[in-house]
């Protein structure tokens, strides 16, 4: 569903990433992690396609995001560790307007706003400006926004931060009912227990390069996630 080839962005000088190569296949929840500065957001942003880079091939359900990225985005959806929304509109307003873009039928964009504004408790506040809205209320509609055209691909980075306690229980239920439906989620997380008890596979990142890669059990054996981190990192993580 995602595949990354040898991928490599730099900053002028400096590599933020570095000959990196993932396969996400459908059905997988696949976590990111790294430290900060690690190079997981540059390499999340070139799969969203709002980053271009220098070296490598990044493709989406078989479709090159450089040659096609209308029809890669059409198939994804992206959400961001801190949610860039419009606030001068309202929250059902602002769902409206992604549901525009797509294409979303009146019927099934009511459907879905309704079903997922509910289960993250968001119902009664969609009427009120994103401008009211607090970071973790943006975090739940920018969530319902990626939800609303039904992607096969789903690329977040940092998604459970800001949200309360039963919202990333909710989220996390979210994730595993849509991979169970043969899509497909790539994210990057902090938080090494989630990572762990959650996701099909996980990669390491460090210093722009990937240091390991596999299912749970390939990458950590008979030790903790936190414990294999710590120790890829030099205990300086």
């Amino acid at each position: 569903m995602l595949k990354i080839d040898h991928l490599t962005k730099r900053y002028g000088d400096k590599e933020a990433v570095k000959d990196l190569s993932l396969h996400i296949k459908p059905g997988e929840i696949y976590g990111f992690i790294g430290h900060n500065g690690a190079g997981k957001t540059t390499t999340i942003k070139s799969c969203a396609g709002i980053l271009a880079f220098d070296e490598g091939e990044i493709e989406v359900g078989g479709v090159s995001i450089r040659q096609d990225p209308i029809a890669c985005k059409k198939m994804m959806a992206y959400i961001p560790d801190n949610p860039d929304l419009y606030d001068f509109l309202s929250g059902v307003k602002y769902l409206n307007f992604v549901a525009d873009m797509y294409g979303v039928g009146k019927g099934e964009r009511e459907e879905r706003i309704a079903r997922y504004a509910d289960l993250l408790e968001l119902t009664d506040d969609l009427a009120q400006p994103v401008s009211a809205y607090s970071h973790g209320m943006k975090q739940k509609l920018a969530i319902i926004s990626a939800l609303i055209h039904e992607p096969r691909l789903i690329i977040m980075d940092e998604p459970f931060v800001g949200l309360d306690p039963k919202a990333t229980h909710i989220l996390k239920g979210v994730m595993r009912d849509i991979c169970d439906k043969g899509g497909a989620i790539f994210f990057s997380t902090h938080v090494l227990e989630v990572a762990e008890k959650l996701c099909d596979r996980v990669a390491i990142i460090r210093q722009g390069r990937l240091v390991a890669n596999g299912t749970m059990e390939e990458v950590s054996g008979d030790a903790s996630l936190e414990e294999v981190f710590l120790e890829l990192e030099g205990g300086n993580a």
